[in-house]
This record gives C-alpha cells, sequence and structure tokens, in this order.
C-alpha cells in the first residue's frame, strides 16, 4: 500500500484532513474551507507563498492546475461509487493575476447531476465537463476552470 492510498482509505483522517494531507496538495499547503458531506460543494485555500509565486509575483499556474485537476473527478468519485472516475481534460483561463491567497470554489449543480445519473442509466458512462474558479481575495475571478470528467464502470478500466 502506498502514502496515498493510506491517507485516502484510513479512518483517522477527516475528509477535509485527507484531502489535505495528499502528498502533493500537502506541499502546496492547501486548506480545504469548505467541504460538504455529499462533496457537492467544495472551498479550498491556496496560499500565496513564496514557492508558490512565480517571477512576475503572481500564484504560479502550475500550482493552480495542480490542485484544480482532480477536485472534480473525487466529487464525482464520492457521488458515483463502484466508477472509476479521472480528469480527461483540464482547461484554465488565466483572467486575473493571482497575487492574493486563491479560493478554489467548485459546485456540483443538481442539472449536472442529474445529467450524469441519465447518462450513467442509459449508456453506462459520462463525461460532463464542470466549470468552477479560483476566486481572488477581494471576491474577483482570477482564473475559470473547466475540467471534463470521464466516468466509467470499473469493468471498462
Amino acid at each position: 500500500m502506498n502514502l496515498r492510498h493510506f491517507i485516502w482509505t484510513t479512518p483517522l483522517l477527516s475528509d477535509k484532513k485527507r484531502i489535505e494531507c495528499l502528498p502533493f496538495f500537502w506541499l502546496m499547503r492547501i486548506k480545504v474551507l469548505v467541504l460538504s458531506p455529499d462533496w457537492r460543494t467544495i472551498k479550498i485555500r491556496l496560499p500565496h507563498s513564496w514557492i508558490a509565486t512565480n517571477v512576475g509575483g503572481s500564484l504560479f499556474g502550475g500550482f493552480q492546475a495542480c490542485l484544480a485537476d482532480p477536485i472534480a473527478a473525487m466529487a464525482c468519485q464520492k457521488l458515483f461509487l463502484n466508477h472509476r472516475v479521472l480528469t480527461s481534460s483540464l482547461q484554465l483561463d488565466f483572467i486575473a493575476e493571482g497575487l492574493s491567497d486563491l479560493e478554489l470554489i467548485f459546485h456540483m449543480s443538481p442539472e449536472i447531476e442529474r445529467q450524469i445519473r441519465t447518462d450513467l442509466a442509459k449508456k453506462g458512462r459520462s463525461t460532463p465537463m464542470f466549470e468552477y474558479g479560483y476566486y481572488q481575495e477581494n471576491g474577483t475571478l482570477c482564473t475559470l476552470i473547466k475540467a471534463k470528467v470521464a466516468i466509467r464502470p470499473i469493468a471498462d478500466c
């Protein structure tokens, strides 16, 4: 068993701590601010630190991509058990410089969830697109995230 698997499956950690302790997130020092019990709403702070700052002084886009990548897939994994879930496409649109801590805000709408459930019932698979974003401390959108998630039966993987 590797460390990531242990962190993800241990009953010793809450879901919030589980996310924060994943090695790739732990090094970024993220803080899970909101995690609804069903994982439909997630808010995570990505700190603006010296290690996460690019030469221009804003938050490095690679850090933003690293955190944004698995969020929609992890939410889907919690809701759609007995399926393999992964990010199949990730797009980041850097609208403004990240000059402060950024807050990733993800919400799965009832419409998207309904679409996924319909797709799974009819086709056994779904590939929904999620839009979420990073917001600066003053509430302005900094980075628009578009993530396409592949939800497949475990037997297909």
